[in-house]
């Protein structure tokens, strides 16, 4: 690992002025990042970090206004074993306790969890030894070479890594909202497009706080993933329904965590029946852009059953 400077903030203000210089990164939990350091993923490595860790009062999980609070440091093991988390927005409970292991949930917080970089592998060569079009470069190499984890829905731009995060599906699904130092940011606005898969944030811009309406219904998480722990989703589905209304979100499927809409209209207002969510799940994956398999390369396409799948256990899950 290359060496760098060491910001400690002990104030909102602090860390915001700090990452306002050139070559600064903001550190949560660290789970993420440092791994990123140590294989030099980055084209250009920060000079400095600013840890978070010793801002107070961004560590809680409360109701307060009708709404869910839970400010951004607060560990994905915390939210995995609220008594209110669990009883009342279960598919987040669910979905905090399916990332990773036990000793990286300890560490790893919600903040860092839905900020997290992509996954894909080309991208993440040791010592940057790829130059995508990710990082500034002219391909995705995906495109050609090893998709089978990649996007089954094309690409925003030219770039088909998928969003990683366990908690962002179900955070979309109670149609939460993410407070920054500068703004407030709905849940569906969060994760950009002109750099598809990242964050919308400003380089001096800190999440401070998820906000999640007051929710009656019933939400169930799933995670597909090759092994039960300390594993990456190779899909994963949210799903939330109140009033007769749903919202379906898969991920590990696109750039951005996807938005299942088509399905969301299927059952809308109806009684759901295996027939329902089986027609649901076939909704979802209409628009399925799979990458074919190519000599060795397996493609994707077995992904595209998967998350139909999710999307019809998550929906019954929830009845």
């Amino acid at each position: 690992m290359k060496a760098f400077d060491l910001i400690k903030a002990t104030s909102l203000d602090e860390a915001v002025s700090a990452l306002g210089c050139e070559g600064t990164m903001a550190i949560a939990g660290g789970t993420d990042l440092i791994n990123t350091l140590q294989d030099r993923v980055l084209a250009e490595y920060p000079k400095t970090l600013v840890s978070l860790k010793g801002i107070p009062g961004l560590d809680y999980i409360k109701e307060e206004g009708g709404s869910l609070k839970i400010g951004a440091m607060t560990r994905l093991e915390d939210i995995a074993d609220s008594d209110i988390v669990r009883a009342k927005y279960t598919c987040l409970a669910e979905a905090a306790e399916r990332t990773a292991s036990p000793h990286i949930r300890e560490s790893g917080t919600i903040g860092g969890n839905i900020c997290q970089i992509n996954r894909c592998w080309y991208f993440r060569k040791t010592d940057n030894r790829f130059d995508c079009i990710r990082k500034g470069g002219n391909m995705c190499y995906a495109m050609a070479g090893d998709n089978r984890y990649h996007s089954i829905f094309g690409a925003l731009g030219a770039c088909i890594a998928v969003n990683p995060s366990d908690t962002a599906p179900a955070l979309v699904a109670l149609n939460a909202t993410i407070k920054t130092s500068k703004r407030e940011i709905p849940v569906d606005e969060f994760w950009g497009v002109a750099i598809p898969g990242s964050t919308v944030l400003e380089a001096d811009e800190i999440v401070t706080e998820i906000v999640i309406p007051s929710f009656s219904g019933k939400s169930n998480f799933i995670k597909n993933a090759l092994r039960k722990s300390i594993d990456f989703p190779v899909v994963n589905c949210a799903t939330a329904i109140s009033n007769g209304k749903a919202r379906i979100c898969l991920n590990a499927v696109y750039n951005n965590p996807y938005r299942a809409t088509t399905a969301e209209e299927i059952i809308n207002g109806k009684t759901i029946n295996e027939a329902l969510a089986e027609e649901a799940g076939a909704a979802a994956i209409s628009k399925a852009m799979a990458m074919p398999a190519v000599g060795i390369n397996p493609g994707n396409k077995w992904k595209v059953q998967i998350a139909k799948t999710l999307v019809k256990r998550t929906i019954l899950n929830c009845v």
